[in-house]
């Protein structure tokens, strides 16, 4: 009888210790389960509060590891030039990243939280970050290899910080360069811009030749999820007005502004970030059906979509009018992830009342978590959502830097070149007796760079980060024997008196970023037209234009000998002065069309009055020369 006892309390053991081992079987924890078994297995054991965590975003400021745990936060993401500490390392933010991350894991099911940040033009607010040519200047190059480079630099870059998502890339088609966002935009033209969407396998690793349509696709712990952005129609605007209202027929709408995003769903985009602008009145946050019927249920895109940076509350004139109706309508519509930076918890809450109420279908929040949990066990966050500090010596390498001065120099386009074809003013000459450089804009990082580079509105100086800016690419590139003279805005007699060989002038606009940047006039600031007129009418000068787009400079034109448009060319100002001086020679050509007045916009390449002052593709060459 004892031993009967034993066998069955023996057997009833062996059974325990089985029951106990199957139920710490977690499938969705085992990266062999097929990904979609370990979406499902996952979303039946989460609650409703932890599914409405998933689809929050919130800003880096509030994301203590205790709001993390307590409101079951899926995503933390940084605002333009919001930073763990100024000038920080990439061990700060690693160690940051990682500290609002145990948070989130040590949530009851553990699900990791997935990082974003503005990588718009390299990783542009981390100190001593490469900062490449803003996409105005990328379209020019037309070369989706190099594109492909720097986004490959660009995920580097990135995760060398800790960072596992960009909201990268804009792929607006400006059709009006008074919008202030213009030089987020590769081209006026769709075709352009289809080309340059090859910047979003450089950032995720090339999808799988099997992989199935619109699946998202990043390629482990060097790659970064992308965002196509800002779905749909942001550059077509009425005149240009940042978030304003784009008024096109369904056919045209198709035609120019969504190509980019078929190639986009095709390479295997992870994220897409809806517009604040409207299509023909309907605010985008609300449109179900381009966001639910075109872009999920037509086109089959599988990763998940997000808003824009307090995107629902836009959805009301004025933003945050009527909140309960704006969650309603922002989540109706197909939005699965929610920026709302510091308004959590009214977020939270709102959701919350809209699903037991009935308002929302659990259909539509199930939807929303399983594209963001699908996104997240494809980048393998499950199995190292951790960073370290193996890529630090990926920031502002050296080989980044020489891949944006190769991309300077493929982005300039060379307007005039001499005032008759056969005198040629560039290639400058090296030596020579006595040179003068001016301008707001020639020994300025900050002008440089533009927006969206540190801070959001970007900055004036040269204390931003590292870089070259283009005096000092100058200085380093002409004869020892050469005397450079530098004068911000000279006074006519001085440039007379100084008998100069010829003269650098330097000028563009200011920094900026989104509405603040829309210009109704698109003229060059004071004393940026001065500075062209005192020294252009006495002496030889070639002028560089550092601009966010085509600005007026026909009534300067017939004064000036040559003129470039550099764009927002970054940090690496030496690649201008690779093509001044002949050490390689001028190739770009407009992805822009260059007007004459500002009353002829909007003016794209193909409409029925085209007047321009420089035509789309435009550019004159040189020969590099043999010194």
């Amino acid at each position: 009888m004892g031993r009967c006892r034993i066998r069955i309390l023996g057997i009833l053991l062996l059974f325990c210790i089985v029951s106990i081992s199957e139920a710490e079987y977690l499938k969705y924890k085992d990266p062999k389960q097929p990904l979609n078994a370990r979406v499902k297995d996952l979303l039946k054991r989460m609650t409703l509060e932890e599914k409405f965590g998933q689809m929050t975003q919130i800003e880096r400021s509030n994301a203590t590891a205790e709001v993390m745990k307590k409101y079951f936060i899926g995503s933390v993401l940084s605002g333009g030039g919001s930073v763990p500490a100024p000038q920080a390392s990439p061990k700060t933010w690693v160690q940051m990243v990682n500290d609002i991350q145990s948070g989130a894991l040590s949530t009851r099911l553990g699900i990791p939280m997935i990082y974003g940040i503005d990588a718009v033009h390299g990783h542009n607010t981390v100190y001593n970050a490469t900062v490449f040519p803003h996409n105005v200047g990328l379209g020019v190059t037309r070369d989706p290899v190099l594109i492909k480079k720097i986004g490959e630099a660009t995920a580097l870059e990135v995760r060398a910080t800790g960072i596992q998502y960009v909201f990268a890339p804009c792929i607006a088609v400006c059709r009006d360069p008074r919008w202030g966002r213009c030089y987020e935009s590769y081209s006026e033209d769709p075709n352009i811009v289809r080309t340059m969407t090859e910047i979003i396998p450089g950032l995720q690793g090339d999808i799988p030749g099997n992989s199935r349509k619109g699946f998202p696709f990043v390629a482990g712990k060097n790659k970064v999820a992308a965002c196509s952005k800002h779905y749909l129609g942001d550059g077509g605007t009425n005149k240009g007005i940042n978030e304003n209202n784009t008024v096109i027929s369904f056919d045209g709408l198709l035609r120019i502004h969504m190509p980019a995003y078929y190639d986009s769903i095709i390479k295997g985009v992870s994220t897409i970030m809806i517009s604040y602008s409207s299509w023909n009145g309907k605010k985008m946050h609300a449109n179900k059906d381009l966001v639910t019927g075109l872009l999920k249920n037509k086109l089959r895109f599988k990763g998940f979509v997000i808003s824009d940076w307090q995107g629902i509350d836009r959805i009301t004139s004025p933003p945050h009018a009527n909140y309960t109706y704006s969650v309603l309508a922002g989540v109706s519509a197909g939005i699965d992830m929610i920026m709302v930076p510091y308004d959590y918890i009214e977020f939270i809450d709102t959701l919350t009342h809209l699903v037991k109420n009935n308002f929302i279908p659990m259909s539509r929040i199930d939807d929303a978590v399983s594209r963001i949990l699908r996104v997240k066990f494809i980048m393998g966050l499950f199995e190292n959502p951790h960073a370290d500090l193996s890529l630090a010596n990926q920031l502002g390498s050296k080989e980044h830097r020489e891949l944006a001065r190769e991309a300077v120099r493929k982005s300039l386009v060379l307007l005039k070149n001499g005032k008759s074809a056969d005198k040629p003013v560039l290639p400058l000459p090296k030596k020579s007796g006595k040179i003068l450089v001016a301008g707001s804009h020639a020994d300025n990082l900050g002008y440089q760079c533009g927006g969206w580079t540190i801070t959001w509105q970007g900055l004036s100086g040269n204390n931003l980060t590292a870089g070259t800016t283009i005096l000092d690419a100058v200085k380093q590139t002409v004869d020892s024997d050469t005397q450079v003279v530098y004068n911000e805005n000279p006074d006519k007699n001085f440039v007379k008196s100084n008998k100069f060989s010829y003269a650098i002038v330097v000028v563009g606009e200011h920094p900026y970023a989104e509405q603040f940047g829309d210009s109704m006039n698109l003229t060059i600031p004071e004393p940026g037209p001065s500075t062209i007129n005192n020294v252009c009418e006495s002496v030889k000068c070639i002028v560089v234009l550092i601009t966010g787009r085509p600005v007026v400079i026909q009534p300067y034109l017939s004064k000036i000998d040559a003129l470039v448009a550099a764009w927002l060319p970054g940090t690496e100002g030496q690649g201008i002065a690779d093509l001044l001086f002949g050490d390689y020679g001028f190739t770009g050509k407009l992805a822009r069309t260059w007007f004459k007045t500002v009353d002829q916009l909007p003016m794209n390449v193909g409409d029925k009055h085209y007047d321009p002052l420089f035509p789309f593709e435009f550019g004159l060459t040189t020969q590099p020369t043999k010194y």
